[in-house]
């Protein structure tokens, strides 16, 4: 029995069937994974997830991306082309109580895997549907990353003004696709709580994109005008930028007048505070080169490391461009732990980034062997167990 005193994951007790692969997908899974559910990653015999072959680097168990978004989840394969294999996929979706895939359309109905004949058997099923472009005319668009980050224009406000668009420096739209998916399957296991029945849910990586597109989209619908490259400057904020200091730059970010005058007193220069060309966020943008080209005569004097204490202890948010390895240190610095230890073998991982106060994660475990689990799953699924594999 389960006491206040002996608080349980979140999601213990729920099965996930996972039958996505590559990156959106994997991250819902992993993180609903990470939160307590059995997740039973179906993958193709031989191959496995196409990320299992992405590299370099290689780790001692495999692929590094792959590893990236698969730990503590149960690998088995099935071949859909095989009538035993098929009908072990269904009895996964009949049992499961959340099914998650990123097929193109056709696989799934001729298997009987779609939503409608998965609901028929169990219509507690939270069953999410992650595309590229949705499922209208968009269904039979393959959805990569790079190629939605082009098409739905985050390239296109990437990079510097005169160079050519950029793509982020990861694939940054299925990580948010994969977090919205995991969004949604919680709000569908809630309202299934409230009304008893589950739901199919569609998440596509563009809507995912423009969606966190956030104020650069809210200003093309504002005026009717495409927001452009504008390199590492803000269109609506200033300083807002990297500053050149003695040896390095430093990133200033001033989002309100007060922080400013902080910035102006720390350089040395109260007056800029109120002169009129920098008195408002307002006129600072308007005002953004005259500015800086003023700041980074103060900044050269110094080196960055003591502009950064200098700024900090004054308020004024500031920091120096990190590569991974020292955003992680300086992460483990300010104790918000954000590496994962994984079993002897594995390379450790990024920790689940949230804290609960009371809920705890599930202890995580390694990505798995492809096929690792296939036995197990088996016996669970023909009724000879009755719980799905630890």
């Amino acid at each position: 029995m389960t006491t206040s005193s002996d608080p349980r994951p979140p999601l213990d007790g729920l099965v996930v069937a996972d039958f996505s692969r590559v990156l959106a997908g994997p991250m819902a899974t992993m993180t609903l994974a990470d939160l307590g559910a059995t997740v039973i990653k179906v993958e193709r015999p031989g191959s496995g997830d196409d990320t299992r072959s992405w590299g370099p680097p290689w780790t001692p168990a495999g692929s590094s991306y792959f590893e990236s978004v698969n730990r503590s989840k149960r690998s088995v394969c099935l071949d859909f082309s095989n009538e035993d294999d098929l009908e072990a996929a269904r009895e996964l979706a009949r049992r499961a109580d959340v099914l998650i895939h990123n097929f193109l359309p056709g696989p799934l109905e001729r298997s009987g895997l779609d939503y409608q004949s998965v609901s028929n058997v169990n219509p507690g099923i939270v069953y999410c549907a992650i595309s590229g472009f949705g499922s209208a005319a968009g269904a039979a668009l393959p959805g990569y990353d790079f190629v939605v980050q082009a098409m739905g224009g985050l390239m296109s406000i990437t990079g510097e003004a005169e160079g050519d668009p950029m793509k982020v420096g990861v694939a940054l739209v299925d990580v948010l696709t994969g977090k919205d998916a995991t969004v949604a399957v919680l709000a569908a296991l809630a309202a299934r709580h409230r009304d008893g029945v589950g739901q199919h849910i569609e998440v596509s990586l563009m809507s995912s994109l423009l969606g966190a597109l956030a104020n650069q989209s809210s200003s093309y619908l504002a005026t009717g005008q495409a927001p452009g490259r504008m390199g590492n400057h803000h269109p609506s904020v200033a300083p807002y930028e990297p500053v050149q200091c003695h040896d390095a730059l430093l990133v200033v970010a001033c989002g309100n007048d007060r922080q400013f005058a902080s910035l102006a007193e720390v350089v040395g220069e109260p007056g800029l505070a109120s002169d009129e060309r920098f008195a408002t966020n307002r006129s600072r943008v308007e005002n953004r080169v005259a500015l800086t080209k003023i700041l980074e005569g103060h900044l050269i004097r110094d080196t960055a490391v003591v502009w950064e204490s200098r700024m900090r202890n004054a308020g004024v948010p500031a920091g120096r461009v990190a590569d991974i390895g020292e955003a992680l240190q300086t992460a483990t610095d300010l104790g918000l732990a954000p590496v994962a230890e994984m079993p002897a073998g594995y390379t450790d991982q990024v920790a689940h980034p949230v804290r609960y106060s009371r809920s705890p994660l599930r202890p995580f475990g390694p990505p798995p062997g492809l096929g690792e689990h296939t036995d197990s799953v088996r016996h669970w699924l023909s009724g000879d167990a009755a719980a799905p594999p630890p």
